[in-house]
């Protein structure tokens, strides 16, 4: 089973380790929206183009419009991951904070990491420090007004909102200052269920945007990302309904997992996470069922489970919990 402690998502491996489980599973170890977006017709998307400038430029755009801010602090990246990797070439002040328990990638960005407790940051005045908000795995949420204070306090601060699109008015990027020491990532396939498409976002100040642009080269991103993207983030409809239904979702499997006596944790809508001395077993039990939750090495009284995407998907958790 260790293997599915990394990463989510892994029901090639799922279905391996429990070849007995009924298919099709329900993979509920990601926090990524289940219900992608769609448009009729699709993009249209040239493969036998690379994508031109201004392509990709629309794109930042696109996206700037929906984060609240200016499009040139906006670089385009094939997923956010890559541009967190690139954070240890930015030659970002020492000490490099981490804060934990939060995703793995955050401590593997620095080789000389000190990792922090969220309790502890706003003592804060120096260094770089590194920070999810939504957090994962606990959805811990924080307001914007704390964060931007750590950065005018003297420290660089690097804010990862991979889930903050459902809640936009705790995102820091529209407070930001162009004086501001705050790099910020988004992600564009856990809120438009399309991960596939490999497409992030970081919004920096201008010396640090253009340092990753360079790092990145004419084409960071491929033409269906771009195609894909200004599709999805154009679609502002799409993106207020979809904020609407996860949080619905998201009460009704709070009520569900309370029914079970287990008491969810986390205010992102995409998952929940539960705390119990049964964690692991509650995990085998739901795999042999034909369904992935997410545990963790570094907590192992915690599950993690993503949000069902329908009525369907609901009972069969509902029944698997009850089968105890």
């Amino acid at each position: 089973m260790t293997g599915l402690r990394v990463h989510g998502g892994r029901i090639d491996l799922a279905a391996t380790l429990y070849p007995d489980a009924p298919a099709p599973w329900l993979d509920l170890s990601t926090g990524i929206n289940p219900v992608a977006w769609r448009s009729d017709p699709l993009p249209s998307v040239d493969l036998t183009s690379l994508p031109s400038p201004a392509a990709i430029a629309a794109l930042e755009a696109a996206a700037a419009a929906v984060f609240g801010t200016d499009a040139a602090r906006v670089v385009a990246l094939p997923g956010s991951e890559i541009g967190l990797r690139l954070l240890a070439s930015l030659d970002l002040p020492h000490p490099r904070r981490v804060v934990t328990p939060s995703y793995a990638t955050h401590t593997a960005v620095f080789t000389d990491t000190i990792t922090v407790p969220r309790s502890a940051i706003d003592t804060i005045e120096d260094g770089t420090l590194l920070l999810a908000n939504p957090n994962n795995p606990d959805g811990l949420l924080d307001r914007p007004e704390r964060l931007i204070a750590i950065a005018r306090a003297g420290a660089w601060l690097i804010v990862d909102e991979a889930f903050v699109d459902l809640h936009p008015a705790h995102s820091v990027v529209p407070h930001l200052r162009v004086s501001d020491r705050v790099i910020v990532f988004r992600s564009f396939g856990k809120t438009f269920g399309l991960p596939g498409v490999r497409l992030g976002f970081m919004i920096a100040p201008p010396a640090q945007a253009a340092a990753v642009r360079e790092r990145l080269g004419s084409w960071p991103v491929s033409a269906c990302a771009v195609a894909y993207g200004l599709a999805a983030y154009r679609d502002t409809r799409w993106t207020a309904a979809t904020r609407l239904a996860s949080t619905d979702r998201a009460a009704r499997l709070d009520a569900m997992l309370a029914r079970h006596g287990l008491h969810a944790r986390g205010a992102c809508p995409l998952f929940r996470l539960v705390e119990t001395d049964d964690a692991t077993a509650l995990f085998d039990r739901l795999a042999h069922a034909g369904i992935l939750t997410r545990t963790f090495d570094s907590a192992p009284r915690w599950l993690r489970i993503g949000l069902p995407r329908d009525d369907t998907a609901f009972e069969r958790l509902d029944r698997a919990l009850a089968h105890g």
